[in-house]
């Protein structure tokens, strides 16, 4: 998630949308644990090798999106390329575990603690002492202080993303020795560990001059196993080499080339060789594990050809003469085909959560019970299976806003609002007004949800794609909607404060929900509730659900028919409208023009800061217009917004995983936002490849990442050598 103050070019990067698609693939087991936070879902899958079996020297060339406009991840236009640059090249106090927890990186830190309370929060970084700079000079106070006064908020010269944390900070000053940064906070910071990672050097924050500009092309002094060697804008490539004054273990690659391959380019780009490693889709995913399963045998591939579809159902058509371009094209599959057999698929879970926006700020789900019958018309589990059985990931339904399973503040707090219950769904719909078979005003008139662009129909009547923004209606004339998927294949409240997850664990709670979750008691579903449209004043309960088109969106389709499905039962209609990416989030979801959406939110080992400009109570701006900061489902209330600064503001890690955990259980309540699953990681990499594929949650290791030696294979877990 992203943090305060992040212009809209930078939440687009951080919303992300899933991809999904067939993959037969054992299904990985998920972890169970007594502890509420659990164990992730999924492990990560890396090939972990120890340091011994990996050889000295090779380039690994590793597919991004871009390259990165800047270097400096504190900018508005820093993307994930960045980020990695960062995590190679750069100090990090705390870096995440495998389970997305903070965590000491002993390679520039001794220690880091708390030491007063009172009157002021003060901690102590005690550095280690052979870390420095490429140049040569002791990482100190000085890059610490720096940091603080370009991220504090105080000079508007600096063009920053985020301040967030940096502006609880009074002073940093030297402690006993150049070894020692002393910290002094003007108040309590529950999240202290977030700060300084990445670390910059003074030459890159003492300014705004070199902070705007400086580090955007280049960065000339680093401080890990890494440096930056080129930037290539030309040939789209960054080139990461080691770095001769690296302290630690020794990076085991000779260099990491960050090469900018689109997303539907890169099974062609891992079989002619230009890239090793390479996080794709589906379809390329199960390509790969064809091409792998026909090594060694004679067998022609089943399901898989050069325009993606299954041609081998009927015989007569394979033994149909080819023209000469569709053989040339079919030589050219097979080649590459051959050349994937190189390449395995590493699979895991991404730290994000794909959920279903709810639009709050008018129309039907203005209402609050509207809201909640929508969320109790879904079964989430069956959306986690859409995406996540296929690719043999476990399809667990997240159960938080907030956090994902493994994380500290993780709980299932999922029973504040219930479970799927169409009986209770229906019943919150009437007691809201909305009734079966109600009289519906001219077709002229604008109906309950928001209003979108209307879908032509041919003479048979069925619907077109309606152009760009291609349009369907599921629940209309009680038909189900067509396979749209193919189509477009480019691809304030009670001051009562709820207590955590363990409240709604069933026994509490009736049917697994909170208080208000519910329609009145003695409020019944309509007899007829199973088959009518509902209506309300003349005009009929349809929801706009908006969809982004590219490349990568076919399950979003998938997923969005069965959340359609699932809510013309209730008797809500809802109006598909495909965008294209390019305006899908500038032009609907964060200018509030739609009911549904879906869309992802990375998750964050600090979610008492990151995550309260999600789910903040919008606030009337200076100009009258409504600042929702990144909250864009515009749903909010003043308990939630409360907890989240009492969970920022406590030094005491378990009781601010308590208000968090809280705080989720209110934003559930609220309905705003249901959280469907974690989103599916697919990563290509080439067989000989150690400690680098899908990472989960942990930063990656980068001086441990190399090829193996002959002969050598994957330990259990890597070692420390």
């Amino acid at each position: 998630m992203s943090h305060d103050g992040v212009r809209l070019r930078a939440v687009m990067r951080s919303v992300v949308f899933l991809t999904a698609g067939a993959l037969a693939v054992p299904t990985l087991a998920s972890c169970g644990s007594d502890d509420e936070s659990g164990k992730p879902l999924a492990a990560q899958d890396i090939a972990p090798a120890g340091r011994d079996l990996v050889a000295d020297g090779g380039t690994l060339r590793w597919a991004v999106d871009d390259v990165p406009e800047t270097l400096n991840t504190f900018q508005s236009d820093a993307d994930d390329a960045t980020t990695r640059v960062a995590e190679a090249v750069l100090p990090a106090m705390f870096r995440l575990d495998a389970q997305g927890r903070p965590q000491r990186d002993a390679d520039y830190l001794e220690s880091a603690k708390v030491v007063d309370t009172e009157p002021k929060q003060v901690v102590l970084y005690k550095l280690d002492q052979q870390a420095v700079w490429s140049d040569g000079r002791e990482i100190g106070a000085a890059d610490f202080a720096a940091q603080w006064r370009a991220l504090s908020g105080k000079d508007s010269a600096y063009w920053t993303a985020r301040n967030a944390g940096y502006d609880r900070i009074e002073k940093i000053e030297r402690g006993a020795n150049n070894l020692e940064v002393k910290v002094t906070f003007s108040r309590p910071y529950a999240d202290w560990k977030a700060l300084f990672s990445p670390l910059y050097p003074k030459d890159v924050m003492g300014t705004p001059d070199a902070f705007n500009d400086g580090a955007r092309r280049k960065l000339k002094v680093t401080a890990g196993a890494f440096s930056v060697q080129k930037v290539d804008r030309k040939d789209k490539e960054i080139v990461l080499g080691r770095n001769p004054h690296w302290w630690g273990r020794p990076a085991k690659l000779s260099q990491i080339v960050l090469a900018a391959v689109p997303l539907d380019k890169r099974a062609a780009a891992l079989a002619d060789g230009s890239v090793d490693l390479a996080e794709i889709d589906p379809a390329d995913a199960s390509r790969i594990a064809l091409a792998g399963r026909a090594k060694g045998t004679s067998t022609p591939l089943q399901g898989a050809t050069p325009t993606g579809k299954d041609e081998n159902k009927n015989e007569s058509r394979q033994k149909k003469k080819l023209s000469k371009k569709e053989r040339k094209a079919l030589a050219k599959f097979l080649r590459q085909q051959d050349a994937l057999r190189a390449f395995t698929v590493r699979r895991s879970l991404e730290p994000a959560y794909t959920q279903l926006a709810l639009n709050g700020s008018e129309g039907p789900l203005a209402d609050e019970r509207v809201r909640r019958a929508v969320a109790r018309a879904l079964d989430r589990t069956e959306l986690a299976k859409v995406v996540l059985k296929p690719l043999g990931l476990p399809a667990v339904p997240v159960g938080s806003h907030l956090a994902l399973s493994g994380q500290a503040a993780y709980a299932d707090n999922s029973g504040a609002l219930g479970g799927q219950d169409t009986t209770e769904a229906q019943a919150l719909l009437a007691d809201a007004g909305w009734v079966p078979g109600g009289p519906v005003k001219d077709k002229g008139e604008k109906a309950a949800g928001s209003e979108g662009k209307k879908s032509k129909k041919s003479d048979d009547g069925a619907e077109s794609e309606g152009g760009s923004d291609g349009q369907y209606i599921v629940g209309e004339d009680n038909k189900d909607p067509q396979d749209h998927t193919k189509k477009h294949g480019h691809g304030d409240e009670s001051s009562k404060h709820l207590a955590d997850g363990k409240q709604y664990d069933g026994r509490k709670v009736k049917q697994g929900g909170a208080p208000g979750a519910y329609a009145p008691k003695g409020t019944a579903a309509p007899a007829d509730a199973k088959t009518g449209l509902l209506a309300k004043d003349g005009k009929p309960l349809a929801l706009r659900f908006v969809l982004p088109s590219g490349t990568g969106s076919e399950s979003l389709g998938a997923v969005a028919d069965s959340i359609s499905r699932m809510l013309e039962k209730v008797g809500i209609r809802t109006e598909i409208t495909k965008v294209s990416d390019d305006s899908y989030f500038k032009d609907h979801i964060a200018s509030g023009q739609y009911d549904l959406a879906l869309y992802s939110w990375p998750a964050s080992a600090f979610p008492a800061t990151d995550a309260r400009p999600i789910f903040a109570k919008p606030v009337p701006a200076a100009d009258g217009s409504l600042n929702v900061e990144q909250n864009y489902t515009r749903v909010g209330t003043d308990q939630v917004d409360q907890l989240f600064d009492q969970a920022a503001s406590t030094l005491d890690e378990d009781e601010s995983a308590a208000l968090v955990r809280k705080a989720d259980a209110r934003i559930w309540a609220a309905a705003g936002s249901i959280p469907l699953y974690q989103r599916p990681q697919l990563t290509a990499a080439r067989r000989t490849l150690a400690n680098a594929g899908s990472f989960g949650f942990q930063t990656p290791l980068y001086e441990d990442m190399g090829f193996l030696k002959k002969g050598a294979t994957p330990s259990a877990s890597p070692t420390k050598d």
